[in-house]
């Protein structure tokens, strides 16, 4: 790695894939781009040796990837509000935007192996891998909707045939946990969770039914919405019961009205309990579907407020 520093020179050509971003179009190429596919953030320099070496095996990796991700060519030079944002201290950096907030990163000069084994974890996360699964993909979908139908042991049963046949499917398994979530058992879905395979232990389905179990202890202990309410009424900066209030409403179900508290909250002071609203944020989009309104606004205002 290379401590930041040293000339300007102007970027090379991209492509629809590739692309050179600066700080005009930052959140169209990368933030807003990442809703769709993840885009992988490459901080270099013209200066920097490794990132001569190493950009080229980025792009060959994301190639490869046949649309799968993009990537976006970032030079500090020339984006140096970007970079003091992102706390880019030295580059190569690499980071891994998927759905508007990064997930995933490395610094310094890597191996090629290293660098695809990142791009494949990227595209599994997303859900961007295909390929034949004997109709266990179709199975997962009929188990997801029965989830939402509220038809539990019937969700239940198909969960766990799946993983019958494939005891490494992450739909599946995050689909086990999310059931056992819902029919308020939360102990177990806690249990199956940590007896995950390490293979699939970071995986995008893993981590939302991480956030799930996360979301069901808070309601466990939230406190009575209407006297939060009040507290907030009567003093607006009272953040701890602004963020109270926003646990209890996630509690009772009033999804959207919490995740306004947090931004509201996370507007008036980002910093405030170790960035706290942000955490807390994150954990409620991470346990709803990527597509859900909810998650697409609520990640769009953050970032803007993040990029202001």
């Amino acid at each position: 790695m290379i401590e930041l520093g040293g000339a300007q020179t102007q970027p090379q050509g991209g492509s629809d894939l590739i692309k050179d971003v600066s700080e005009q179009t930052f959140m169209q190429d990368v933030i807003e781009a990442s809703q769709e596919v993840p885009v992988i953030v490459d901080f270099w320099a013209p200066w920097c040796g490794p990132c001569k070496t190493l950009g080229p095996m980025l792009e060959d990796a994301v190639k490869k990837a046949n649309g799968a991700v993009k990537m976006a060519k970032v030079n500090v030079d020339q984006a140096q509000q970007i970079a003091a944002q992102l706390r880019i201290q030295s580059i190569p950096t690499v980071y891994a935007f998927w759905q508007g907030q990064p997930v995933d990163g490395f610094q310094g000069a890597v191996q090629q192996s290293e660098i695809t084994a990142f791009v494949d974890r990227l595209v599994q996360q997303s859900g961007g891998a295909q390929g034949g699964d004997g109709g266990l993909a179709e199975a997962v979908q009929q188990a997801d909707e029965l989830l939402e139908a509220g038809n539990h042991q019937d969700a239940l049963q198909v969960f766990q045939a799946i993983l019958g046949e494939d005891e490494k499917n992450p739909a599946a398994y995050g689909g086990l946990v999310r059931t056992l979530v819902a029919m308020g058992e939360v102990d177990q879905a806690e249990s199956v969770l940590n007896g995950a395979p390490a293979e699939i232990a970071t995986s995008a389905e893993l981590e939302a039914a991480h956030a799930q179990i996360e979301l069901a202890r808070q309601a466990e202990n939230a406190g009575p919405v209407a006297e939060l309410e009040q507290k907030v009424a009567a003093d607006p900066d009272d953040h701890q019961a602004r963020y109270d209030l926003a646990l209890a409403l996630q509690a009772a179900g009033r999804t959207q009205e919490a995740v306004d508290h947090l931004l509201d909250l996370f507007r008036r002071d980002r910093s405030w309990n170790d960035e706290a609203a942000k955490t807390q944020l994150f954990t409620i989009f991470d346990a709803l579907k990527p597509n859900d309104p909810i998650v697409l606004n609520g990640r769009r205002k953050l970032t803007s407020m993040i990029f202001a």
